[in-house]
């Protein structure tokens, strides 16, 4: 395999294991995103290290410690700055895409550090470095 200095939407789709729509009408439309360096077949070619910069910016969620036996609560956990917001931690419970509470006393959802950390680190944006071919 030729080890290119670039990429092309497919590949960045690739390596950051989301859609290629993604890559071209969601991120490839924001302001940040770097000027391409080239052409390769159809599609445009970007600069590799210009564009783990993009992600790094403006894609990737920061990972945040939590205490792992605190108990925190949607929105404690939104002020935490995990990148999602309570409400869809709890849309996310109701479809069954987030785990459920470790507590639930005074009828208040609760999830030990833990165990939030455990499903934010599987969500897709959490990934610090693209996936290697």
């Amino acid at each position: 395999m030729v080890d290119r200095p670039g990429m092309i939407a497919p590949e960045i789709a690739e390596a950051y294991e989301v859609s290629i729509h993604t890559v071209t009408k969601t991120w490839a439309q924001h302001d940040s995103w770097p000027a391409p360096a080239g052409k390769r077949g159809r599609f445009k070619e970007y600069d590799r290290q210009a564009i783990a910069d993009f992600v790094r910016d403006h894609v990737a969620r920061p990972a945040v410690d939590l205490e792992p036996e605190r108990l925190y609560t949607a929105q404690q956990l939104e002020d935490a700055g995990i990148g999602i917001t309570a409400g869809t931690i709890r849309a996310d419970l109701a479809r069954g895409r987030w785990p459920e509470p470790d507590d639930t006393a005074d009828g208040v959802n609760r999830w030990a550090g833990a165990t939030a950390t455990t499903a934010i680190s599987g969500r897709r944006g959490y990934r610090r470095t693209p996936k290697e071919s």
